[in-house]
């Protein structure tokens, strides 16, 4: 089977404030695996395209938390980690994980938007991309170039959606003008 993946970032009560997602990763050094979780109602993931059915791992956005030598939890902000949520051969669930579909979306049935929790789900430190930040495996955080170049995705997908919102008023309005020249 194909990996088929999905962009988990929103979560139902965050709305646009990055910075204030409630997924946590709480990286274990005694395993050296990071523990998600989704803590609360509100951190349930919500709206990631291909997660209700098909989508077998996500992108998952939480919040970056190590603790150091004296038990002191230190957050690192939000950070991606790769989370296989379905098994690749039966496509139930992965353990502590659970998630489904949203239901159909009035003019765009063939996305398939979807809902995750996360209980104490374990991956590897491996599965946390490590282009800009990095965790060694005695839990130290390092920075590795501009973070800034991480939100230029999603700057670029907004002026996206907005160009397609031009277009689309473009044609309205043109349907309505002509419409209003011809109608008695």
């Amino acid at each position: 089977m194909d990996c088929i993946g999905c962009y988990a970032q929103t979560e139902i009560g965050h709305g646009s404030d990055v910075n204030g997602l409630e997924t946590i990763a709480v990286f274990d050094r005694k395993t050296d695996e990071f523990v998600l979780s989704t803590p609360t109602s509100t951190s349930t993931k919500w709206w990631p395209g291909d997660m209700g059915r098909f989508a077998n791992h996500a992108l998952v956005f939480a919040q970056l938390i190590i603790e150091d030598e004296d038990g002191e939890r230190n957050n690192y902000g939000v950070n991606p980690f790769i989370v296989q949520i379905r098994d690749m051969e039966t496509h139930k669930h992965m353990s502590g994980v659970k998630n489904g579909d949203l239901g159909p979306k009035l003019g765009f049935l063939s996305k398939d938007n979807g809902w995750m929790t996360l209980d104490k789900v374990r991956i590897p430190r491996a599965n946390m991309p490590s282009r800009f930040v990095k965790v060694d495996r005695d839990g130290s955080f390092s920075i590795e170039g501009d973070l800034r170049i991480l939100f230029s995705t999603m700057l670029k997908t907004r002026f996206s959606i907005i160009n397609l919102g031009y277009r689309a008023l473009i044609g309205s309005a043109t349907i309505a003008c002509r419409y209003s020249v011809v109608r008695r």
